[in-house]
């Protein structure tokens, strides 16, 4: 028996539904969403509320977004396709590819979405271990390949863990895998990567690698993520593939707007990341001071890999007033917030450490 009222496929009623990180109430620092802390510049408030004629359907495919965003990337219009966050444009290209008897490879743990969209496709997820410090083990991905993949996800700067994947080793990658598989590279925190040697998905795309399609949002470095706008820029055949299976007229007027003022003011939004991620390293840092053993930080966030203590430790931080993401056996991530919670965050991770005992 079951309290079903439907029927429905097993394997859609036995996935978890995404979990986003907790609200905070007015006492408390939310550092559970890789949110940007600060607020919309004042000219992005200003394009939103340009955008009034919410009473007509919005130009389906963000062409003036489209046409800007090609510019920078050096591509036709026809290369780059705008969507609901990153995250929707992920599913478009999952349903596009893959299907029953089909695989979906990517590193584990990484963004949580990734086995949901798998399954909701009818496809066979393949998770590959991080590495110890987190970081892809793209070799072992590679090996991992077989000739049920459809597409293989490598998330750069990892969320959660923090650490990127290096050009050279994604070139490795690409050259060793199929060039029929899809492989996405998925950017949502590259505004935030410092190491120099990180994979660039601009210098990617410019190779000829026409089975790359590259991810980037709008929703943390510029600071929309309650507007959901995200793009994609690859091979036009590939993403005509997405926008076949996304859901119309899903980007709002006023997303396309506030995405184009937040280009037309980079450099005051740049200085912004420039703050985060000072304050993202100064945490970092501090955090291993504890005795923590965080990995290389290359988002806005940074990662304790607490075990089996995950939940337990977020608990210590929500009793402290600090909103984090504990994920269960693994670890927990702490968004980089407002600089007056970084002393809060470490007194709370030097109490909750896990120290060897001494006899």
């Amino acid at each position: 028996m079951t309290d079903l009222p439907v029927r429905l496929r097993p394997e859609i009623a036995a996935l978890p539904a995404y979990r986003q990180g907790r609200q905070a109430g007015v006492d408390a620092f939310k550092l559970s969403s890789n949110e940007n802390p600060f607020d919309p510049l004042p000219s992005v408030v200003a394009a939103m509320q340009s955008a009034t004629g919410v009473n007509r359907y919005p130009d389906a495919s963000s062409p003036r977004l489209r046409a800007r965003l090609a510019e920078r990337f050096g591509v036709g219009d026809d290369a780059v396709h705008v969507a609901a966050g990153s995250v929707s444009i992920l599913y478009q290209l999952t349903q596009a590819t893959s299907g029953p008897g089909d695989e979906v490879l990517y590193s584990w743990r990484s963004f949580e979405a990734y086995p949901g969209l798998a399954a909701v496709a009818g496809a066979t997820t393949v998770a590959v271990p991080n590495a110890p410090d987190g970081r892809h083990d793209l070799e072992a991905m590679a090996r991992a390949v077989t000739d049920r993949t459809r597409v293989t996800i490598v998330c750069s700067p990892n969320n959660p863990t923090g650490p990127v994947v290096t050009q050279a080793e994604f070139d490795r990658f690409v050259e060793a895998v199929p060039r029929d598989l899809l492989v996405i590279l998925d950017e949502a925190y590259a505004e935030f990567v410092t190491d120099p040697d990180a994979v660039d998905g601009r210098r990617v795309l410019s190779s000829g690698r026409e089975n790359v399609v590259l991810l980037r949002t709008f929703s943390k470095a510029y600071g929309l993520a309650g507007l959901r706008i995200g793009y994609a820029v690859g091979h036009p055949r590939i993403l005509d593939a997405a926008r076949s299976t996304g859901i119309p007229l899903s980007v709002t007027a006023a997303a396309e707007e506030a995405a184009l003022a937040s280009l037309a003011a980079e450099e005051e939004l740049r200085e912004r990341v420039r703050v985060i991620t000072d304050r993202r390293d100064r945490l970092a840092a501090r955090l291993r001071e504890t005795g923590w053993q965080v990995p290389q930080a290359q988002g806005n966030f940074v990662w304790l890999p607490a075990g089996d203590r995950a939940l337990d430790v977020a608990a210590a931080f929500e009793e402290a007033g600090l909103i984090v993401r504990p994920f269960a056996g693994d670890g927990v991530r702490i968004s980089v917030g407002e600089e007056e919670s970084l002393d809060r965050v470490v007194e709370v991770a030097a109490a909750t450490v896990s120290r060897p005992t001494t006899s």
